[in-house]
């Protein structure tokens, strides 16, 4: 049995960086804007939760604060795994495979 994220334990990434990285630092969003090479509002939409993190982003923060870019893509994609659980009710999606096969030894995940 998988253990199920809830919506309110996953933070957003940008929230995270915004929070722990650059408040605690006094760092402003121009700044790291200027310091990544990109524009503020990419800085801006991400940090406030508006834009997702990208790979390229990831390394940015990697090597200008030293947090693994895997750690940070690993907590966007907790973050979004989480808010597509709320709709996953929504989704009239079946099982693949038939009953028949599952006793012909097919490992089949429910």
């Amino acid at each position: 049995m998988a253990l199920r994220m809830y919506p309110s334990l996953a933070v957003h990434v940008g929230d995270w960086i915004k929070t722990e990285l650059l408040e605690p630092h006094n760092i402003r969003v121009n700044t790291v804007a200027e310091h990544f090479g990109v524009s503020r509002q990419s800085i801006s939409a991400l940090l406030n939760g508006r834009a997702r993190l990208s790979a390229d982003m990831a390394i940015r923060f990697e090597k200008a604060f030293g947090i693994s870019a895997e750690t940070l893509m690993q907590m966007q994609s907790t973050f979004d795994l989480a808010q597509a659980r709320v709709h996953e009710g929504n989704l009239e999606v079946s099982g693949f495979f038939g009953q028949a096969q599952k006793f012909v030894g097919y490992r089949v995940s429910q």
